[in-house]
């Protein structure tokens, strides 16, 4: 792992100005549960989710439709001995005009890989940008966390449970409205959710089918678990990464759709088991996850539809 800060970028068809209006709309895609202004120059506003973290943010740069840039004055997690470790860091977001749509470039200037706090931050932060805030752009609608509640990825901070803070797996979860049947339905059709040229069945128990992404990714793929409604497994069984050094770290890795009911909604636990944040391909194959799983399969399940997302290039 590269000690850089971490970064992300999406891609989006609408204009560099309706992306700069969700960015300073904090609330429609972090949480609503933030007090006071964040949508103009030297604004200072709060952040909380529960006991978990908290933090207090200045608006330092506010370039119209280019650059929103924060400053971190204040923070502590429940979760890290150095609870401060945000403080003085800065959280920016860089726009461009791409074709007729625009590039958004998130970087938290400060969050690297020596920080203890970085795997579960990198996690969130994937969620946050390439999720919600991405959702909120193209369609008016973010996901973000509704007065204590938090994102799949932030529990984990307090409970030490199987989602990001897990060493072994890379996870991420979400609910939707739609039935258990629809989500096992839309999940067992990859070709309508994950970017890519796709050989054999997907469907039925005991199917291999193999996956390719540009020059980047391709890996084999045996069907292991399909419990209808309930779960999926898929076992890694052949994996080439261009990027990494150990070109077959995905093989004999799997990968886990776990469906059930959460407070009268369908809720989709997704792991990659042994996608850990020890392995090179960690930030690249986690930040593809969420664009997928909270992208275009949540899309898939909510509308029946989605737009297939055009996955970054990895750093290599």
């Amino acid at each position: 792992m590269q000690d850089k800060h971490y970064t992300t970028t999406i891609t989006v068809k609408q204009s560099p100005e309706a992306v700069f209006a969700a960015i300073n709309n904090v609330r429609g895609w972090w949480s609503e549960d933030v007090e006071g202004s964040t949508a103009m120059l030297g604004d200072v506003w709060f952040y909380h989710a529960r006991d978990l973290h908290r933090c207090t943010l200045k608006v330092v740069e506010w370039l119209p439709n280019q650059r929103v840039a924060w400053r971190v004055l204040d923070n502590h997690f429940s979760f890290t001995a150095d609870k401060t470790e945000w403080i003085g860091t800065t959280i920016a977001f860089d726009i461009e005009p791409v074709g007729e749509g625009a590039r958004l470039t998130f970087t938290h200037v400060g969050l690297v890989p020596d920080y203890e706090c970085y795997d579960v931050c990198h996690d969130a932060w994937g969620t946050y940008i390439r999720g919600s805030l991405k959702a909120l752009i193209t369609s008016g609608s973010g996901q973000p966390n509704v007065g204590a509640a938090i994102t799949a990825n932030e529990p984990t901070l307090a409970t030490q449970g199987d989602h990001a803070m897990n060493d072994t797996s890379f996870t991420t979860a979400f609910t939707v409205d739609q039935s258990p049947e629809a989500a096992f339905a839309a999940i067992i059709d990859p070709r309508a959710w994950w970017s890519g040229e796709f050989e054999g069945g997907t469907k039925k128990l005991g199917d291999v089918f193999s996956y390719r992404y540009q020059d980047f990714h391709y890996s084999k793929q045996v069907v292991t678990e399909l419990v209808p409604n309930k779960r999926v497994a898929w076992q890694v069984v052949e994996g080439t990464l261009s990027f990494v050094e150990d070109k077959t770290e995905w093989v004999g890795t799997t990968i886990i759709f776990d469906i059930g009911l959460k407070d009268g909604k369908t809720e989709v636990v997704f792991t990659h088991e042994g996608i850990a944040p020890s392995v090179e391909c960690y930030d690249t194959c986690s930040d593809a996850w969420t664009s997928l799983i909270q992208g275009s399969l949540k899309q898939l399940i909510q509308s029946g539809k989605t737009e297939l997302i055009e996955l970054a290039a990895p750093a290599v």
